[in-house]
Formats: C-alpha cells, structure tokens, sequence
C-alpha cells in the first residue's frame, strides 16, 4: 500500500506524526510525507520531534499571503506529484488551506483520498473561518472519513456521508500527546532539556502560570486587540502567576499583541517565539489554565488534565465544554476575565480525573487498518 501524507503546518505534524510512525513500522507499506511548507520552519520542528523528515517539501511560504495563493500554490505543486508517483491514498488531516487544496488536488487527479479528523462541525461557516468551510468541502471529495468521535461521524451522515465509508477512531492528537507525555516520564533528560528551552525564553522555573496561545484568522483585529486587554487585566489582577505567550508568527497577530502585551507592560507577562511541540507539552503540563482559540488544545488539555477558556464564540468540539475543563468564552474581554479569575480564584475547581473523552491513544492503528482493507469504490456523494 503506497500512502501520500500531505500537510503543512504545525497541527497537521502532530496529529499525522503518529500515523507516519505507525504506517513506518508496517513492512507492507510505502509512506510519502510531503509538507506543503504552509507553516515553513513550524512544521519541520513540529515533525522533528517525532525523528520524522518529509521527502517532499514544496516550500510554498511566501510572507503575507493570503488564501488564494496557498490553495492554487498547492494544487500546481501537487498535479505533478500525484501523476508520477500514483498513491493508493492521499492522507489529509483537519480543516487547513493545506488539507483541503490537496483533497482537491486528489480529486482532480483521481487519486482516493483519507480525511483524518473529519466531520467536526460547528454549523458556522464563518467561526473558524475558512476552516469550517474548508473541513465540509474536504467531506463530499474523500473516499473514507476518520471520525475522532460519534458526533462527528453523525455530522457525516447527515451531510449523506455513508456509513460504510465513516470509521470512529479517535483523535491522532490524543496519540501524539500521550506519546511525549509517556517520554517525559520515561526520559528525565528530555524533560530538562524541555525546561532549560523553556527557561531560556523567561518562563520561571517553578511557580503558578497560564499559557496563552492565539491565531484565529476571524479573530484578526477587535478580537485579539479584546484578547489582549483581557490578558493586561488578568495580570494585573494575579500579579504571582506568569502569563506565557508564545507568540504565532503571522504579522496580523503579533502585531497587536507586540502592540498591547509587549514592551512596557506588565512583568508578569512573557511574550515568546513559538516553541517546538516538545517544550510546549511541558508548558502545557505545568500551566494551572490555557487561553486559546486552538482546536486541538481544547482535546490535549483535558486529556492532561488542564483548563481551558476557548477563546471562540463557537467550538466544533461540544464533548470539551462536558468535560468540566473547558468552558467558551469568545473574544469578549469581559467573559474572558470572568472565567480565568474563576479558575485562578478557585472557584473553577478541575474534575478530579484528566478526561480520555477525544482518545484512548490508539487512533493511528485504527486508521491504518482501515485504509488497508477499504474496498475500492466511489464516494458516497
């Protein structure tokens, strides 16, 4: 079985790392990973974590650019890959431009293509915006749909998704993240080495923190400017804990939070570059609360027993907010206040067991064996 994984920035990495380790281990199969270059350096570091190095790298990155020139810059870039190299399946993960341009490119070029994480919905096609648009188109052009939970594989039904085409597995995040958590435990050394990196961009080596992390495209403007009012107050409100933000490169972002959060402000806030995947699981382990927008945060942290506020007016991860560690706040500065201080005052009491409710870990195992016995035949729309 040839297998073409294509991705192309950071969270694609981890959540296919562990398909790629697993697809290796197999003698039967063939795997390609081709990274888009849609995140650049973010995604290398991500994968090399995992001792995964891309065979393909299309370099696509360009400063700035927009939508349109990812996903056109992806199908040039993979018409002539998929001609010559002719995979049994194209792999592709999530909502990204990357996964959907290449879903297409599978399309066009007839090649069956695997969605990983399919059928998360929030029912906005504008919050994540253009993610939830481009997770729907990806549904009616894939051949087979791995499901992280029930719900999403009955969001593809209702979308005429056949059931027969539809796997519940688990989320390949879950599997990521219990792997590093496992070495950390198993490897004293990388630990270290995980917090003389962590020292080394300010973050103390002991004592309470909150981790932030920020990217939404549709949070670009008054919803980060709302962000990082809220996060000036909380550090002036908990003035003992550390707020750590690794900052996303996209200048839309950093801009403004370089702006509001940088030099002059609070002491207590510590703004970084972004962090490689393993010292940012140390980060997560030690944080008290996270303030995000990610997705895939609002799965790994309760699954480690960490808080969360959403920094989204919608999640397409509902099972989340019934874990007791998330609760969604939106870019309203004053919701966002109010949930942190509940947690950091102690009114927000953490469930006392890390919830398994997205994964138990073995995703990566169930995608495979179901791509290896998938019968050829036409998708179901």
């Amino acid at each position: 079985m040839k297998l073409l994984i294509v991705l192309g920035t950071r969270p694609e990495a981890i959540k296919l790392a562990p398909v790629v380790l697993a697809a290796r281990a197999e003698p039967g199969i063939d795997v390609t990973v081709c990274n888009t270059g849609q995140h650049a350096d973010m995604c290398h570091a991500a994968l090399a974590t995992f001792g995964i190095v891309p065979e393909i790298d299309l370099k696509i990155m360009k400063p700035r650019q927009g939508l349109t020139e990812i996903s056109t810059a992806v199908l040039k870039a993979l018409h002539p890959l998929l001609a010559a190299s002719r995979p049994d399946w194209l792999v592709v993960q999530g909502d990204t431009t990357t996964a959907f341009a290449a879903a297409l490119a599978g399309f066009y070029g007839r090649v069956r293509v695997a969605h990983v994480e399919a059928g998360l919905r929030t029912g906005n096609p504008e919050a994540p915006w253009p993610e939830e648009m481009n997770r729907r188109l990806i549904a009616p052009i894939a051949s087979l749909h791995f499901a992280p939970l029930a719900s999403n594989a009955a969001n593809l039904r209702r979308e005429g998704i056949a059931d027969q085409d539809i796997r519940v597995t688990g989320n390949t995040g879950i599997d990521a993240i219990k792997w590093l958590v496992r070495r950390f435990d198993e490897d004293k050394g990388l630990m270290r080495k995980a917090d003389a990196r962590l020292a080394s961009a300010g973050v103390a080596p002991s004592g309470p923190l909150v981790l932030v992390t920020g990217h939404r495209r549709e949070n670009i403007g008054e919803g980060f400017r709302a962000v990082c009012q809220a996060i000036a107050e909380l550090a002036r409100r908990f003035p003992a804990r550390q707020f750590i933000y690794p900052v996303h490169p996209n200048p839309a972002v950093r801009d403004t939070v370089q702006a509001m959060l940088g030099t002059g402000s609070a002491t207590n806030i510590v703004l970084t570059e972004p962090l490689d995947y393993t010292p940012f699981v140390r980060l997560m382990t030690r944080a008290e609360l996270i303030l995000t927008d990610s997705g895939g945060i609002q799965e790994e942290a309760p699954s480690i027993g960490i808080r969360v506020v959403v920094l989204r007016e919608a999640t397409e991860r509902p099972e989340a907010l019934e874990t007791g560690f998330v609760r969604l706040a939106g870019t309203n500065a004053e919701r966002i206040v109010a949930h942190a201080s509940d947690a950091l005052d102690g009114r927000w009491q953490p469930p006392a067991q890390a919830s398994d409710v997205f994964g138990d870990g073995h995703a990566a195992h169930r995608i495979l064996e179901a791509l290896a016995t998938a019968e050829r035949r036409p998708t179901s729309i």
